[in-house]
């Protein structure tokens, strides 16, 4: 399309032939996140409860909002009806034409059960959103407000209902780099954050800064970790029984744990293991004014390993408890909004109380990698490069099985249409400082449409 040479109130809603191509990607791309890379051509009932999907709840149908939808079945059984996207929700199995949508049967798939027992359901699926209980977009709103998703209840709150203290500004406790994007991982909202209070018995590297310092540095979930620092204390003076080697080893850990390198834990004892989680969480604890002594191969082996499981960005393994602590002795939890470091969920313990603590919580999900966003819209983008070269190749191989004449016809009628569209890319609606109307569209497919008919 031409550009330049006429007056802002004709540019406006112009774009360029390349803004335009980017603009439908960018589309196509955001669409097929959300939807996971499903087409849309089968019901997903048949897979039972899916860790995630992207789910649709149809007003027209269910308008006390408690039904979901798959994509297949918004597409084919509501089409025409008033449809909320709801992105994604895990542990989701359809419900379209169960015993929620009254004689309304699915299309796709009529044989279901009357109802899905393990769906959860809230207020998303009326259209309502955050603790003020408003429609996302907000018809009384002219400029609408970013929202963040709680990765438990996956609700969606405005920033400022997120319930920091009145003192606090919404800019300095929201988690952002020096252009303003966020760089936090996943978000716990005040009202889930409870359900998590085990997450402070973990290392400062779990959290993301909740508000900044004036020199920019960040100090994240500080009440909630200083909270538990008499209790780390108490539990590191254990060590003082020790041997002389452990407690050297305690000492040096910090001057030592950045120079390591990688190993494993996996041939160390348990007081080893106990001296390597010390150090980190006491690194800047270490005695003062003791003679530097020299360090034997044994106290650098944990030191090397120490640095490895610190900075591990693996799944913690079963043995042991990362922890290292009573559950039961975690102090009282203030509810707050948290945020969550990358790759926070390898950090979590997999012990068997651990994970037995979890299953009762019902936050088991966290262990598994394909319950995030993350690895979600990985796999979208997976299958939609798997889905355009699928496309290109049997676009060739349909042109590989036609016969000579039959190619010439295709190749002239390329041939034709690069003509078509290079005379109004040159000439435009009156000329190349014009830009290009529906009407100069719809006049060159009627040219081609013309020169089809006398050639037949």
């Amino acid at each position: 399309m031409a550009s330049g040479g006429f007056e802002d109130e004709e540019a406006e809603g112009t774009v360029t032939i390349n803004e335009f191509i980017e603009q439908m990607d960018a589309e196509e791309l955001a669409a097929d996140l959300v939807l996971g890379g499903d087409e849309g051509d089968e019901c997903t009932y048949p897979k039972g409860y899916m860790k995630r999907q992207a789910i649709f709840s149809c007003i027209t149908c269910t308008p006390d909002g408690n039904a979901g939808i798959c994509t297949a079945c918004c597409l084919s059984c509501h089409d025409g009806h008033e449809l909320l996207e709801l992105w994604t929700k895990r542990n989701f199995r359809c419900d379209c034409g169960n015993s929620k949508f009254g004689t309304l049967a699915c299309k796709l798939l009529p044989s279901k059960d009357v109802e899905n027992s393990e769906n959860s359901y809230n207020h998303n699926f009326k259209g309502l959103y955050c603790t003020c209980d408003l429609p996302y977009p907000d018809p009384n709103v002219e400029e609408q407000v970013e929202m963040i998703q709680c990765c438990l209840c996956e609700d969606w709150f405005h920033e400022e209902h997120l319930g920091f203290k009145p003192s606090d500004s919404v800019g300095s406790q929201i988690p952002r780099d020096e252009e303003g994007e966020p760089i936090y991982e996943d978000f716990i909202c005040q009202n889930c954050s409870p359900l998590c209070s085990f997450l402070t018995l973990y290392p400062e590297k779990l959290w993301v800064a909740a508000q900044a310092d004036s020199t920019g540095c960040a100090n994240a979930c500080s009440e909630t970790i200083e909270s538990n620092k008499t209790n780390m204390d108490a539990e590191a003076g254990q060590l003082e029984n020790g041997t002389e080697a452990e407690k050297s080893v305690m000492r040096k850990c910090s001057e030592k744990i950045s120079e390591s390198e990688p190993g494993h834990l996996d041939n160390c004892s348990e007081a080893e293991k106990s001296v390597v989680r010390k150090c980190s969480e006491k690194m800047n604890d270490s005695e003062p004014g003791q003679p530097e002594t020299s360090t034997t191969e044994a106290e650098k082996s944990v030191v090397q390993n120490g640095s490895d499981k610190i900075n591990a960005t693996e799944p913690v393994a079963a043995a042991g408890c990362a922890i290292g602590t009573n559950l039961n002795s975690c102090p009282d939890f203030e509810k707050k909004p948290l945020f969550l470091s990358k790759n926070w969920r390898n950090i979590l313990c997999r012990c068997e109380k651990c994970v037995e603590m979890y299953n009762e919580r019902k936050v088991s999900y966290l262990l598994d990698a394909e319950d995030t966003i993350v690895e979600y819209e990985k796999k979208a983008k997976e299958k939609r490069t798997e889905k355009l070269e699928k496309q290109e190749g049997e676009a060739l191989d349909l042109l590989n099985n036609l016969d000579h004449v039959a190619k010439v016809e295709i190749l002239h009628g390329i041939r034709d249409f690069k003509d078509e569209l290079k005379g109004l890319l040159e000439s435009g609606s009156g000329g190349p400082s014009k830009a290009i109307t529906a009407a100069d569209i719809e006049q060159m497919f009627s040219n081609l449409k013309n020169k089809r008919k006398r050639m037949e």
